[in-house]
């Protein structure tokens, strides 16, 4: 760290510690939350275990009291029936086939099989690399193009040009996307090359991870990025063995991403050889979803949702001696705000109705907020408007938003004119190569048709904030230090619920309904019609 922001960066980590000895009511209440969802007694929360079955009681006991009314029916809970699947990695192998001799490679060290993608079985095929493997007809850059992928496995580096916009960059580089235009193109599987550049955790972080069962819907109808035989994480500092004899090595090539260059595409002298074998047992889990009418006849049958993911991945590997994940920015944070949220408009009576809804399974693949979609308890083109909390980072002050998709949509006045009255500045998505506009729950309503945005404290490139922002990426996502010792600026939570209550009560107050930009391609999703004000087509 280049000494002049040490300073600036040790007094944010501590600022927390000034609002300590008298926080405001706002900031304690919201604080309760936290401590109570990121308690070590609730083991990491994750899906269908016992720890997040006493979140979710918790959650719809406070809704009660809140006085916000069930939302799924006649219950706070609206039930998911899912499949855990996890690889049987002493039964499974994967090497590297070069002039017919087998080069082993060490899952967890060199490599990952992935759970969620795959099946079991055997895989013997050639590789290709597909430079950042993306089809992306609508802004003229397709990878696969005149490339021969029948029956091959495509090997791609994760990311995308700048040419193309982030969101729409992150919308075809979703695993259902991919998967779609890999199937197209006639891969049977493929490797995912991680760029070091945009790393956010290190490798092993990644390969513990592995251990824990990855997640499907019972209901296959409902899963849809199947259809590959293999999926595979390769280790960055393992990467360079793949590119042995290729025209060029992985290093080049990351040169050549760095810089916004065209990557070639070109195929590697080696195949891929694999074995995976994977079991599965059945999960129940539960979305909590609450409801408070809205205050205008008029409106009240329309409705802003309220989102935040209540898992978190549960107990795992070991790291300094903490098996418990216990996800208190990820996304405890979250939650609780999205219930002081409530609070606020519960007293406040918007004119339309909100949607609270504290989903499951996002660590999972945003399962519960896509079956929230697919079976919604109000229909999906009576939702104006989604606001989705995914660990907002409260790690400084909050004097500046990123509201991902706020160029997408009529959503970006009403937040320019909340943020201005409460003296924060929107900015645009620093890290776009990050893929969050798709990587959290926004994204199950947005392919519904519903404008949307997910929000994170924001600043200023080259701040002190930033160094703090990256540091906790990469020291505490998916760790278990992402616990309630951390510092929080509590203060600066207390403010952003502020904001987003009064940003839901002024979308929810105004009569004409949040639309597409005429220019979005996530316009074609739109399912309102005439009612949105815009056509359904792009």
């Amino acid at each position: 760290m280049p000494r002049p922001l040490l300073l600036p960066v040790l007094a944010l980590l501590s600022a927390p510690a000034a609002h300590a000895a008298e926080p405001s009511p706002e900031a304690e209440r919201w604080w309760g939350h936290v401590r109570f969802l990121a308690s070590d007694k609730l083991d990491g929360r994750d899906t269908g275990s016992a720890g997040y079955r006493k979140a979710a009681a918790y959650v719809s006991e406070q809704l009660a009291a809140l006085g916000v009314k069930p939302g799924a029916g006649d219950s706070y809970l609206q039930e998911l029936e899912l499949v855990a699947r996890r690889l049987v990695e002493e039964r499974s192998r994967l090497a590297l086939v070069r002039d017919g001799k087998e080069v082993p490679l060490v899952l967890g060290r060199d490599a990952i099989i992935s759970p969620r993608a795959g099946e079991s079985g055997t895989v013997d095929a050639p590789l290709v690399f597909v430079g950042h493997g993306l089809s992306i007809p609508d802004a003229g850059h397709d990878d696969l193009a005149g490339v021969d992928l029948q029956g091959k496995v495509a090997v791609f580096l994760m990311g995308g040009p700048s040419t193309v916009s982030g969101p729409l960059r992150a919308h075809h580089s979703s695993s259902a996307e991919r998967v779609k235009a890999l199937k197209r193109a006639g891969a049977i599987g493929y490797v995912a090359l991680q760029n070091p550049k945009h790393l956010e955790v290190p490798w092993s972080r990644v390969a513990g991870a592995r251990k824990k069962a990855a997640m499907q819907f019972a209901d296959m109808s409902l899963n849809e990025d199947q259809g590959m035989k293999l999926a595979v994480i390769f280790n960055a500092e393992r990467t360079e063995q793949l590119f042995t004899g290729s025209p060029h090595t992985f290093k080049a090539l990351l040169a050549l991403a760095d810089a916004d260059q065209p990557l070639p595409r070109f195929e590697l002298p080696a195949r891929l050889k694999a074995r995976a074998e994977f079991v599965s047992a059945p999960v129940k889990s539960a979305n909590v979803v609450g409801l408070l009418p809205g205050s205008d006849p008029a409106l009240a049958k329309e409705y802003v949702v309220l989102s935040a993911h209540l898992d978190h991945v549960g107990v795992g590997e070991p790291v300094k001696g903490d098996r418990i994940y216990n996800g208190a920015m990820d996304n405890a944070t979250g939650v609780a705000a999205v219930l002081e949220v409530a609070r606020a408009l519960q007293a406040a009576k918007p004119k339309r109705s909100v949607l609270f809804a504290l989903v499951t399974g996002e660590e999972k693949g945003l399962l519960g907020s896509r079956y929230l979609a697919a079976r919604p308890p109000v229909p999906t083109e009576d939702m104006v408007a989604n606001f989705n909390l995914d660990m907002f980072l409260p790690l400084f002050p909050f004097t500046r938003v990123v509201a991902h998709g706020q160029e997408e949509s009529s959503l970006a006045a009403p937040l320019r004119q909340v943020a201005a009255a409460h003296e924060v500045k929107p900015l645009e998505d620093p890290e776009p190569n990050q893929m969050r506009f798709i990587r959290s729950d926004q994204y199950a309503f947005i392919l519904k048709g519903v404008p949307a945005l997910s929000f994170k404290f924001g600043f200023d490139k080259g701040s002190p904030e930033e160094t703090v922002f990256k540091t906790w990426y990469r020291e505490r996502y998916h760790a278990p230090s992402d616990d309630l010792a951390q510092p929080m600026d509590r203060e600066g939570a207390a403010k952003f619920v502020k904001l987003l209550s009064e940003l839901t009560r002024t979308v929810a107050d105004t009569p004409e309904r949040p639309r597409w930009n005429a220019g979005s391609f996530f316009r074609r999703f739109d399912q309102t019609g005439a009612r949105g004000g815009i056509s359904a087509n792009p």
